[in-house]
């Protein structure tokens, strides 16, 4: 983490992601930050062709508070919506999926981080373990109610979602992944892919 701003390597990767492989720096686009990183929001909220809001359930600084399982948007509303680390902590997964899907614009795009444990081949979820000890023990965290395997993709995919997943971190070279502090070349796997949910 870093001690001034206190992103972590995943938000100094994405940051690097939007500046080389997208056109969000530039074009004019209503962008839905949800649950939002500190370390972004000052970033994204001075850049002029963003018309940028931040919406949490609770958070004393999101602009619109919300439950992403039941957001209060109009249809069609974001070209860009971002909601990381969210997915793994909500109950109902598609109702989840269908409002992100549903507040996006035709062709808008999701950029949904989620912790995946690269050695289950499958996602796993019980809705009958729910003491915080045994979903640390099986999830991985006291607040988390699933935990992703490496068919992420799929379970965007089968939510109406056209997904990529980026491995943009493959491309930087040594000397950019020592400099902004990421992850050394042979620890790179599928947790520091990009994957961006696009709606059809």
């Amino acid at each position: 983490m870093c001690p001034n701003c206190l992103a972590l390597e995943r938000h100094r990767l994405l940051w690097l992601y939007f500046q080389k492989e997208t056109t969000l720096f530039q074009d004019k686009l209503s962008f839905l930050h949800i649950a939002p990183e500190m370390c972004f929001i000052p970033l994204f909220k001075k850049m002029p062709n963003l018309d940028y809001k931040t919406a949490d359930l609770e958070s004393p600084w999101a602009d619109i508070h919300l439950n992403i399982e039941n957001m209060p948007l109009e249809d069609n509303s974001f070209d860009v919506l971002m909601a990381n680390h969210i997915l793994e902590h909500v109950n109902d997964l598609p109702k989840a999926l269908s409002e992100i899907k549903r507040v996006l614009k035709p062709n808008g795009w999701a950029i949904l981080l989620s912790p995946i444990n690269p050695k289950r081949e499958t996602t796993y979820e019980d809705s009958t373990i729910t003491s915080p000890e045994e979903r640390e023990k099986h999830f991985g965290q006291k607040d988390h109610v699933r935990e992703f395997g490496k068919d992420y993709a799929s379970v965007l995919e089968k939510a109406g979602f056209e997904v990529e997943e980026n491995k943009f971190v493959e491309t930087l070279s040594l000397e950019e992944l020592e400099k902004f502090a990421i992850a050394k070349k042979e620890d790179i796997n599928i947790e520091h892919h990009i994957f961006i949910a696009k709606k059809k």
